[in-house]
């Protein structure tokens, strides 16, 4: 299993969590499992960017984002090299 760890956020998770993902989960899955609300205006499916995160550890562990993802990335606010949409990193 693979430890996902929340960094304090203001609105979303403010003292920071630890969660177990599942195998085939998507970050964006884990985090709701958990009750962590991160937004997902287009219910997963690759559409927007409201479920932009910063992977500060472990990106090189997930599969590269494809070209539909690269694409919604660069409309993304606040985009860094280690930028993802939660709905497609899977775990």
């Amino acid at each position: 299993m693979t430890q996902i760890i929340v960094l304090p956020h203001v609105e979303l998770c403010p003292e920071g969590a630890v969660i177990d993902a599942q195998p085939g989960e998507s970050v964006c899955e884990a985090l709701l499992n958990h009750g962590i609300a991160i937004e997902h205006a287009c219910e997963m499916s690759c559409a927007c960017t409201t479920c932009h995160v910063i992977i500060r550890e472990g990106y090189d562990g997930l599969e590269p984002p494809d070209e539909l993802e690269e694409d919604r990335l660069d409309q993304a606010w606040g985009l860094e090299p280690n930028s993802r949409l939660s709905c497609q990193a899977i775990v």
